[in-house]
């Protein structure tokens, strides 16, 4: 009997997800040089200001009308769960918190209650590309943290937790490991209401890199859990005997193993994994809930309250060019990657 499920093609934004993940986003873009405002020295004509996502050029301003990012916008119900793998991303939040971060560097927030913020990609080099990668992934959370206190954690990616070994062959391996638990690594720990934080959760997030030829086995996870892999850059390979090609999602069988095989050049899959939350799902843009009215509900607290208001100038604030990575929480504490020990 076949390990694998189902496939289907990421031909578009969002990847197709299962509970109990809500949304996952993979953004590249090849973004040019940075002028004084940390704005692409290109023109913008011909693109749609405020909702650009045409990949013109090879990158997209998305809803940023002079830095590419998305300006403030509200969130309840669930948690975003951001990997910058390359590039850089500008946090501001209705907290008050801000952060700068990149270049492997993994956000994590509940929303929970309420949350305003924005997540704006500055071009900090002036005088060549600043490409950016980033996946953006929604965990939603259990009826009874919905409404939790917000809560956003940096893990830096000196500390993120990861596999680098040699397959039978002596061929590379890298998996990155940033939520669950493998043989030899254990994940970040994730915020305490976070679906991730119970143990029945079985959350696995991993990138899995495989250089041209190699083999890695993926042991089986815990009975009726969601188990999906994505296939985004490479070629071809074989998951769980079944040959694939670069933008597929296969879901498995949870309760193998599963080896896969890169072909003939390098490949990068990401692995969404986790027990279904099993509770009903309503959701409106930013809101994620139980019920239509707990939806309306959060409209109309948005509407009254704005989530604690927008505390800064901006619709879309950046940092100026020379701040370096850091987060600065909202009880005014400060952290930087210099201040975590390195894995």
């Amino acid at each position: 009997m076949s390990k694998v499920i189902a496939t289907a093609p990421l031909e578009a934004i969002p990847w197709p997800t299962l509970d109990p993940f809500l949304f996952c986003a993979h953004h590249k873009d090849a973004y040019p040089a940075g002028n004084d405002q940390l704005a692409p020295v290109s023109s913008l004509e011909g693109r749609q200001i405020g909702n650009d996502f045409s990949g013109k050029d090879g990158w997209s301003m998305y809803h940023g009308d002079l830095v590419p990012g998305f300006p403030q916008h509200p969130h309840r119900g669930f948690e975003t769960i951001t990997i910058a793998r390359s590039g850089f991303i500008d946090h501001s939040d209705s907290l008050g918190a801000a952060a700068r971060f990149g270049k492997g560097d993994v956000q994590w927030m509940t929303a929970g209650k309420g949350i305003v913020h924005s997540e704006m990609f500055p071009l900090l080099d002036g005088q060549n590309p600043n490409p950016a990668e980033l996946f953006q992934i929604w965990l939603n959370l259990p009826a009874k943290n919905k409404m939790a206190d917000p809560y956003f954690s940096m893990y830096w990616n000196e500390t993120i937790p990861r596999l680098q070994i040699k397959d039978p062959a002596g061929k590379d391996v890298q998996v990155m490991v940033y939520a669950g638990e493998l043989p030899g690594a254990r994940g970040v720990t994730p915020p305490p209401d976070s679906w991730a934080a119970q143990k029945e959760s079985d959350i696995l997030i991993l990138t899995i890199r495989l250089e041209a030829g190699a083999t890695w086995t993926l042991p089986p996870a815990k009975p009726g859990s969601n188990r999906v892999f994505y296939f985004f850059s490479g070629k071809d390979a074989q998951i769980a005997g079944q040959s694939v090609t670069s933008g597929t999602a296969v879901q498995v069988d949870p309760s193998h193993d599963i080896e896969i095989v890169a072909g003939a050049e390098g490949i990068e899959i990401l692995l969404l994994q986790g027990r279904p939350i099993g509770e009903p799902v309503a959701r409106y843009g930013p809101f994620v809930m139980n019920t239509q009215q707990e939806i309306q509900q959060a409209f109309d607290d948005y509407r009254l309250t704005s989530f604690g208001g927008w505390p800064w100038k901006q619709d879309a604030p950046v940092h100026d060019r020379t701040q370096g990575r850091f987060a600065r929480h909202a009880d005014g504490h400060v952290e930087t990657p210099a201040d975590a020990a390195l894995v």
